[in-house]
């Protein structure tokens, strides 16, 4: 292969060893929602809307889709169940009428701060587990 740097056994096992970690974490976060009744796919969800990236603390369906990378067609029917359970509304915006923005609801709120802190101590061992990677490839190769 042209261009490419071998990697030494020390740089690839610090690889291995940080998705080994990043795959505990998805793991341990799952469970972790699933203790506050959460399904990945609604932690994801809520977790998505209440950490939009303009700070508003909603997303419009398109947005949301984006941002999770999922079809629109899914996070139609995601957000549908989830408006169901109560943990999510819809909000039109006041400027074009074909945007529906969705929110979290007080319950939803609820169920995803405490599943956030449920998840502290894992995401606090997978920073540390980024960080030290981070430092071994100071230097890309």
């Amino acid at each position: 292969m042209a261009g490419t740097t071998k990697l030494s056994l020390e740089q690839v096992m610090q690889i291995a060893e940080f998705r080994s970690r990043l795959r505990a974490f998805l793991r341990d976060n799952e469970q972790g929602a699933r203790r506050f009744g959460l399904t990945p796919q609604r932690y994801e969800l809520l977790l998505a809307i209440k950490g939009a990236p303009s700070g508003a603390e909603r997303l419009s369906f398109t947005e949301l889709a984006q941002r999770i990378h999922r079809s629109r067609n899914s996070v139609t029917e995601l957000c549908a169940r989830a408006e169901d359970a109560g943990l999510v509304a819809r909000t039109p915006s006041q400027i074009d009428q074909r945007v529906v923005y969705l929110h979290l609801t007080p319950e939803g709120e609820r169920l995803l701060i405490g599943a956030l802190k449920e998840n502290e101590r894992f995401r606090q061992e997978l920073m540390c587990a980024f960080e030290y990677l981070r430092e071994s490839f100071s230097e890309p190769f």
